[in-house]
């Protein structure tokens, strides 16, 4: 006999309290799992992104500052300079990760391009530590007694020839390739004393808007052409985690200080992203208390539905505990079955992001972290304790 109750209740359960809020509840449930299962892979790509080693170096993480140049300080060269205890300064900040000074020559830089570009211009050099440059390249390395000189170029200033410089003098537009194939002539020089260089273009940066050389040449040539003096920095690079951080803005203003503004416009994306991931794991830890509460009601529905047969089922000696391991038995699988849908879609979606950002030259895994797995487990879990406590007080409150 007792089989056949059990059988009944089964029928019960599947059809007596009706197909559409059974799934009314398993829909609840999956939403809300999934989205919450989304807002934590999100958040972990995000990080990803923005601090994994393969992202790691992206322009927004390095900020140049110089001072603010004012009315007073011009014709005082000395007040755009950082102090010793202004560099020490900054480089105890909480939000500097790296620090490094920016090497100004103390000579005459003229360069001029062969050919019919008839190219001739005075020039800058400038050298930062390896390091802090986006460009990589074996070429970019000099030794004294060395001809050929590496330089990088920034890419505005190849974008302000073609589109400005070229067009206004009816001068031919060349493309990167074609400035890493020309030789340049490059002459440095302090009075009488001159040497010539041929100047080879290794590459283009987005980080810095300077002309880059190695450091070791600008210590060779600031030591034989320079003063002989050393010169305090008007320029540092700095390596942070968050440009957008609040206290990083407020020292560079409190400071009198400035850098990239568009850096730290970018920044403030990465910040609104940030608060939409927040939003999204918020509105799905809403939706699965909503979805714990209908499978609750659902269940309360259920037992209610069956409280007579549960009632001669206690009468003829079957044990509450056994009728709660038997209803839970019902529902169990499918709340496996919503956690591993869920996690098979967020699965998916994963992939579709990871192959659509390395289009772009951003990496993250293609695979679900093992965070947004351990959520699902805990979420079902969850849903487990929540409705077995359910049904043991349903079942012994008609019992």
């Amino acid at each position: 006999m007792m089989p056949s109750f059990f059988q009944l209740l089964k029928k019960i359960i599947r059809t007596g309290v009706g197909r559409a809020r059974m799934i009314m509840a398993t829909l609840g449930l999956g939403i809300a799992m999934l989205l919450l299962l989304i807002a934590i892979q999100v958040h972990t790509d995000f990080d990803q992104l923005l601090h994994g080693r393969q992202n790691e170096n992206e322009s927004a993480d390095f900020l140049v500052i110089n001072k603010k140049i004012t009315n007073e300080m011009m014709g005082q060269t000395g007040k755009s300079e950082f102090t010793d205890q202004e560099i020490a300064d900054i480089q105890k900040q909480p939000f500097t990760q790296a620090f490094g000074f920016i090497t100004s020559n103390q000579y005459k830089v003229t360069a001029a391009a062969p050919g019919d570009l008839h190219f001739y211009t005075d020039m800058f050099f400038e050298s930062v530590p390896d390091a802090f440059i986006d460009v990589k390249n074996d070429e970019w390395k000099w030794s004294p007694g060395d001809n050929a000189l590496p330089i990088i170029l920034p890419n505005d200033f190849l974008n302000l020839y073609n589109f400005g410089f070229a067009l206004s003098q009816d001068l031919p537009q060349i493309s990167q390739e074609t400035v890493k194939a020309l030789p340049m002539k490059i002459t440095i020089s302090r009075g009488m004393l001159t040497q010539e260089f041929t100047g080879r273009i290794v590459g283009f940066s987005d980080r810095i808007s300077s002309f880059l050389v190695p450091g070791t040449f600008m210590q060779w040539a600031n030591e034989k052409f320079g003063s002989g003096q050393k010169t305090a920095p008007s320029r540092v690079i700095i390596k942070t985690k968050d440009p957008s951080n609040p206290v990083l803005v407020k020292y560079l203003d409190d400071k009198g200080y400035t850098t990239n503004q568009d850096k730290l416009k970018y920044s403030k994306t990465k910040l609104i992203v940030q608060t939409i991931v927040s939003v999204i794991g918020f509105f799905g830890l809403v939706l699965l208390l909503f979805a714990l509460l209908v499978f609750s009601m659902f269940i309360q529905l259920v037992i209610a539905s069956c409280k007579r047969e549960i009632q001669l089922l206690v009468t003829l000696g079957t044990a509450p505990r056994q009728l709660q391991r038997y209803l839970m038995r019902q529902f169990v699988p499918l709340y496996i079955v919503i956690g591993i849908l869920a996690l098979l879609v967020v699965a998916g979606l994963q992939w579709m992001a990871a192959q659509e950002l390395e289009k772009h030259d951003m990496i993250v895994s293609p695979l679900v972290s093992a965070g947004t797995i351990c959520a699902a487990l805990l979420v079902i879990l969850l849903v487990y304790i929540v409705n077995r406590f359910n049904v043991r007080k349903y079942i012994n409150a008609i019992s």
